[in-house]
């Protein structure tokens, strides 16, 4: 099956899986998925991510993170740039999310980074989506 937009399908099964109460999840691997995971662990959103092959296909492993009261870490999360309109910032462009409780995830020049790393290595790119 091919997919439209597989960073969208991924943010959904992520929003899916948390309202269900889910410890994990599988998603199709990609290395962008790969990166966004490696973003959200970095930033504590979900607990860890593998990527595993399982039936001959690479699978990217979530393990989501609940606190106490079984509250997820994650809020909520948006997609910004879709395949049909793309969202591209300039450094100084790059806006908070919701205050600065949340983050955004970007594709710059120099990789997948956090809204904060660009701003700090004074690099623009594409917004990918914004997590809270």
């Amino acid at each position: 099956m091919s997919l439209t937009d597989p960073v969208a399908d991924f943010l959904a099964r992520i929003r899916n899986a948390i309202r269900a109460r889910h410890q994990k999840l599988d998603v199709p691997a990609s290395k962008l998925k790969t990166e966004i995971a490696r973003i959200l662990k970095e930033e504590g959103y979900i607990a860890n991510y593998k990527a595993t092959e399982e039936n001959g296909r690479n699978v990217l492993r979530v393990y989501l993170k609940y606190g106490t009261n079984s509250e997820a870490a994650i809020r909520d999360l948006s997609r910004i740039s879709r395949p049909g309109c793309r969202v591209y910032v300039g450094r100084d462009e790059i806006k908070r999310v919701q205050g600065g409780l949340g983050i955004s995830i970007l594709t710059t020049p120099r990789g997948v980074m956090t809204g904060r790393q660009a701003r700090k290595e004074g690099v623009g790119g594409e917004i990918l989506c914004e997590v809270w």
